[in-house]
């Protein structure tokens, strides 16, 4: 199903996962949909390999990126800082091409929220799944 995009999140200049100027990181956009989800974008590149062909396992970290970012869809004032994070790796991620990662808020209390999230292959499957917990804190 497709969304519109209500707005694009800002991104910073060095992190990992979304730093426009960070050379070896993912440089991933986010963008807020109608339904109340995140989004994220990135190509994965050769360098993101582990396997012949296949993107490192380690970058999940555009799902952690992801719930933790979901919670400003409805608070801008807050960020979410990683208490725990749970994959299920399904299929294998494949390198030089967009993946799409969505994220939403599935319980939200005062100090801590939780969410989950899917990366999603160009095809549609669902490569990897994730549960989290975050710490709220102030941007």
């Amino acid at each position: 199903m497709k969304y519109k995009v209500l707005k694009k999140q800002n991104s910073s200049k060095s992190c990992l996962v979304c730093g426009v100027k960070n050379d070896l990181g993912l440089k991933a956009r986010f963008y807020q949909l109608e339904n109340g989800e995140l989004a994220s974008v990135f190509n994965s590149k050769e360098f993101h390999q582990s396997y012949p062909g296949r993107v490192h396992g380690g970058i999940s970290a555009i799902l952690d990126e992801t719930i933790g970012r979901a919670i400003s869809v409805s608070d801008e004032t807050v960020w979410g800082v990683t208490g725990s994070l749970e994959l299920r790796y399904k299929k294998p991620v494949p390198i030089d091409c967009d993946i799409i990662t969505v994220a939403r808020v599935t319980r939200d209390t005062r100090k801590l929220f939780e969410g989950e999230g899917e990366i999603i292959l160009p095809n549609g499957e669902i490569a990897v799944t994730a549960k989290a917990k975050y710490v709220k804190m102030p941007i």
